[in-house]
């Protein structure tokens, strides 16, 4: 495999090229614009635009003023440049918390409300100050910390404080595509990770490097945050494949490192995926979308007006006239080519199957929930629910929701209503339900 780097480069910097010259080609993007519709199944989809502001990093923080803040020791989140581990949550933190006057400094609040954390080896992850000259592309994952009007003295308050909700982002997606995800669950009390694979590190993929690296100090940095205290939990929300496939990547390593940390594990949501073998048409979809973004057909839904004027989902592009532009038809078949060879390389073959069957035969027993679209140019939604009859099949608590015209990853944005109300619905029976008979 050393030599699958160069293998998985050359082909993709052509077919980069392709991409890049659609920029140009497409900037017009003739085709129609499309309206979300609600199907009959309650199953539509949502997305709230997201915004695009960056987040600024925390430059530099001393100990000496750290310890004199009294929510900085009660949040159980290491703190850039602090040199010493930063105790759990109290009893009663939450209220002292809430009716903190320190903390309502508006600039207090700012640092309270998301700690970014460098890419920095688990023995100085504490330590290490965070350079002014950071730029957000070279952060891998960002912790963000419950809105201070999120918390009170209730149980389930306490219950969400102690909850962090890990955000896996799909192929190409930056922190900023993740950010309004994050600020939904924060206001509702969560802590919140949000992690996303740089292009660079997927198309210089080697076994063991930097982004398997990578996912080893987020895994590393969960286990240590739940050490010690029983009552902390996670949560898993994956988007698309990419993200699907980094969830089962870190399941891997929960079972090699210790298998009850699954058990923590009290709720796994997954936003358009999964497919559960290696398809090269999913994976040529899904880099070309990358590469194109909103000049890619696979942002279009698969609708059109009926007679009575409601979007419905059915048919075949030629059907909906929704076609891809000749340059990226041109870049799907090469990628097609490319990883038709590529994900038949014994040793890709093997890894990916191995991750595969973890998802598909060794999930924890936390309960599930599927949101897809029929619309979906990446991700079939025929995939989608098959894998979830499987699960049902296995005796997992699962749960689906098909959007039917939003497409890939698109939900959220699409139909926030119904989106949030599925997160809602599923949090409050899954994840919360114990908090709320007491």
């Amino acid at each position: 495999m050393s030599s699958f780097s160069g293998a998985i480069q050359r082909p993709l910097v052509a077919a980069a090229a392709v991409a890049v010259a659609s920029f140009s080609a497409d900037l017009s993007d003739k085709l129609p614009s499309r309206d979300c519709s609600t199907s009959d199944l309650a199953h539509s989809t949502p997305c709230s635009n997201i915004q695009e502001s960056d987040s600024s990093w925390v430059s530099h923080i001393s100990d000496s003023k750290l310890a004199n803040l009294s929510f900085v020791t009660q949040i159980p989140v290491p703190v850039p440049n602090v040199q010493f581990r930063v105790p759990s949550l109290g009893q009663n933190c939450v209220s002292n918390l809430y009716h903190s006057s320190v903390a309502s400094s508006p600039l207090l609040r700012n640092l309270y409300h998301s700690a970014d954390l460098p890419r920095v080896s688990r023995s100085a992850a504490y330590s290490h100050g965070i350079s002014n000259s950071t730029s957000e592309a070279e952060v891998m994952y960002k912790w963000h910390l419950p809105e201070l009007n999120a918390l009170d003295d209730s149980s389930c308050s306490l219950t969400k404080s102690r909850t962090v909700v890990v955000l896996l982002g799909w192929l190409g997606a930056r922190q900023k595509h993740l950010k309004k995800y994050a600020e939904w669950y924060t206001l509702r009390g969560f802590h919140v990770v949000t992690f996303t694979f740089p292009m660079g590190e997927v198309l210089s993929y080697q076994p063991g490097g930097k982004a398997e690296q990578n996912v080893h100090l987020l895994v590393d940095h969960l286990a240590e945050w739940l050490e010690g205290e029983s009552d902390k939990n996670l949560v898993f929300h994956t988007f698309s494949n990419t993200g699907w496939l980094t969830y089962g990547v870190i399941l891997e390593h929960f079972q090699n490192q210790d298998p009850t940390i699954t058990e923590r594990i009290k709720g796994c949501i997954v936003d358009s995926a999964p497919v559960a073998y290696p398809d090269p048409q999913v994976w040529a979809s899904g880099f070309s979308a990358a590469f194109l973004k909103k000049n890619s057909v696979a942002t279009k839904g698969r609708v059109f007006s009926d007679q009575s004027g409601i979007k419905v989902s059915i048919g075949s592009e030629d059907d909906l006239g929704l076609k891809p532009a000749l340059t990226e038809a041109a870049l799907l078949l090469i990628l097609k080519k490319f990883f038709e060879i590529i994900l038949d390389l014994p040793s890709v073959n093997r890894r990916l199957s191995d991750v595969m069957s973890m998802l598909s035969s060794k999930q924890p027993s936390c309960p599930q929930l599927y949101m897809y679209s029929s619309a979906d140019r990446v991700i079939p939604a025929d995939s989608v629910e098959s894998f979830v009859e499987a699960q049902r099949r296995a005796g997992h608590d699962v749960r689906a929701c098909n959007f039917v015209s939003s497409p890939h990853v698109d939900h959220f944005r699409n139909d926030p209503r119904l989106y949030t109300s599925q997160l809602s619905q599923f949090l409050e029976e899954c994840v919360l339900s114990r908090c709320k008979s007491y």
